[in-house]
């Protein structure tokens, strides 16, 4: 770790023009290393579940529950559970009617 030697200042590890420099982001300069410095990143990326089902794909296995469909007024239908927001809120609850195949979902 370096410090800026104008401000004292963290100095930031940059690669400009492919070299690697010491930025001061308070003074607004570069500064060549004095000792070797390495770069490099990591990226890591979120594994998401993106579960798309058609009309009866997969409807067999969900549990049915008795509740009013808006479109047609039929009293049953299949629910599943997703948690599509930060982990802090609580899940969505999606329904989708046992007769008319219409899907609408329930913030818990």
């Amino acid at each position: 770790m370096e410090f800026c030697p104008k401000c004292g200042n963290v100095l930031s590890v940059i690669r400009k023009k492919g070299k690697i420099r010491l930025y001061c982001k308070r003074c607004n300069k570069y500064y060549k290393p004095k000792q070797k410095v390495e770069l490099s990143e990591r990226i890591r990326e979120k594994k998401r579940e993106i579960v798309i089902m058609g009309k009866d794909e997969g409807l067999k296995e969900l549990p049915v529950t008795q509740i009013i469909c808006p479109r047609c007024g039929n009293d049953k239908a299949y629910w599943w559970m997703q948690q599509t927001r930060s982990a802090d809120e609580p899940p969505t609850l999606f329904y989708r009617c046992t007769k008319c195949g219409y899907s609408w979902r329930s913030y818990a």
